[in-house]
């Protein structure tokens, strides 16, 4: 591995992640645990790379994030990629987590919540996730809220996903994110979306089609003392979605036989999953890939607007090719 150090000493960059920052180019960050904790061996090399060329492919350098001795790295080799995809025993680190393991100098896998608190420490304003988490259903009775909804109101950072996933009560979700002030946009969409489904139901606060706007509202956001994300949501591709009815009867199934065998905490989102994939015949699992390129690619077209309107250079001809 070839890296530089910035000032933080808990970030080590890349060598073409830190010649892009330092030279204006876009730069998107990408989580791990999709890494070490989602596809076997060597399928989960080949997904973590598509991410990757899907942020090139809209014009941006993607910075895919992990945890190694005692330090965030910044923009993983391929070597590094290959070696979180391969190491078994990796943990899942949070937000909350992010000191212990770096203390130890151990190998940790980022999820939402803690890639944040990365690209933030490393001024990079944007990052892609196929979906972040949100408020549980039951969650008046558990109290169990995605640190990821936490983490936006702490981090400076511009995040493109496909909504939030079908097994969070959504509504709850979008009333936490009004409550927090955090700016949710459907980007060429009226309704939020939900990670396999096109829709949740429930109305965007704000659709914007034009690019160049969302890159000016990212800047307003934070030029009004904001230091939280902004949430830019785009739905999953319409022939790879699954019907909102179809998985809602699914989970409400799979709610309460998780009750039934007192399935808690941690547990209950793997739980959840599996039992969607099950019933929908692993059709999630196209659906987990096609959101995963879909957003990854959003994110690196937006980075790359974004960058030229804060340069000050002509956006017209990159938003029309």
């Amino acid at each position: 591995m070839s890296f530089k150090q910035n000032k933080n000493d808990l970030l080590k960059f890349s060598d073409e992640v830190l010649e892009a920052l330092n030279t204006g180019k876009p730069v998107v960050a990408v989580e791990s645990t999709v890494i070490s904790h989602g596809l076997p061996y060597p399928e989960n090399v080949v997904t973590a790379k598509k991410i990757e060329d899907a942020v090139r492919a809209g014009g941006s350098i993607p910075a895919t994030i992990g945890i190694e001795n005692g330090h965030f790295i910044i923009g993983m080799t391929d070597a590094d990629i290959d070696r979180f995809a391969s190491t078994p025993g990796i943990p899942k680190v949070s937000s909350r987590d992010i000191p212990i393991i770096l203390a130890k100098s151990g190998m940790g896998a980022t999820t939402v919540a803690s890639s944040l608190v990365a690209a933030d420490l490393a001024n990079i304003p944007f990052f892609a996730s196929a979906g972040i988490g949100g408020v549980h259903r039951g969650a008046e009775k558990t109290m169990d809220i995605s640190a990821d909804l936490i983490q936006f109101t702490r981090s400076k950072v511009a995040v493109v996903c496909a909504g939030a996933k079908s097994i969070l009560d959504l509504g709850l979700t979008m009333e936490y994110l009004e409550t927090h002030c955090i700016p949710v946009i459907a980007y060429a969409s009226d309704n939020f979306p939900a990670f396999y489904c096109v829709s949740s139901g429930i109305s965007s606060p704000h659709r914007l089609d034009n690019e160049e706007i969302i890159a000016d509202s990212i800047e307003k956001h934070w030029k009004l003392g904001n230091n939280s994300s902004i949430l830019i949501t785009s739905p999953i591709h319409a022939e790879d979605a699954i019907d909102r009815d179809e998985i809602e009867i699914v989970i409400k199934e799979a709610m309460v036989l998780a009750d039934k065998n007192n399935v808690r905490g941690p547990a209950i989102t793997p739980y959840l999953m599996k039992a969607v994939g099950k019933a929908t015949e692993g059709r999630t699992v196209k659906a987990n890939m096609s959101v995963l390129i879909s957003t990854a690619k959003l994110a690196g077209r937006l980075a790359k607007i974004h960058a030229l309107y804060r340069q000050k250079k002509p956006i017209a001809a990159f938003v029309q090719a």
